[in-house]
């Protein structure tokens, strides 16, 4: 069983950075897709970005794509989301979810294929 647990989050300036870091312990997540989600007050979760277990392939929500990075370490059974050019619009709780994958190169884009959660960690973006 994967346990999942977020860090990094804070509060920053519009225009500013974060680096979020994923924790996994319980299993190695060497297996597992990998993805980001994020939900605002009043809003349903949505999809941030995910990785391949292998981390050859990436995928990003059209919102943060060119400002957002996602990458993973297995031997340290790490995920990470640079967030850079933040907007007071990617002011959210972020989650990191894993997914056991047969197949190297597959990516998770939605929710409900995710098996595993952590508790997430708040990001604030003041204008």
């Amino acid at each position: 069983q994967v346990q999942l647990k977020e860090s990094g989050g804070g509060l920053v300036q519009a225009g500013g950075s974060l680096r979020l870091s994923c924790a996994a312990s319980g299993s190695a997540i060497s297996r597992y897709a990998m993805g980001w989600f994020r939900q605002a007050p009043g809003k349903e979760r949505e999809f941030v970005a995910t990785i391949s277990w292998s981390g050859g392939n990436t995928a990003y929500a059209d919102s943060v794509k060119g400002r957002f990075t996602i990458s993973r370490d297995n031997a340290k059974n790490m995920v990470y989301l640079q967030m850079n050019s933040l907007k007071p619009e990617d002011t959210a709780v972020y989650y990191c979810a894993a997914d056991f994958r047969v197949v190297s190169s597959v990516v998770v884009t939605f929710d409900y294929e995710y098996d595993h959660w952590g508790q997430g960690t708040q990001v604030t973006v003041s204008s």
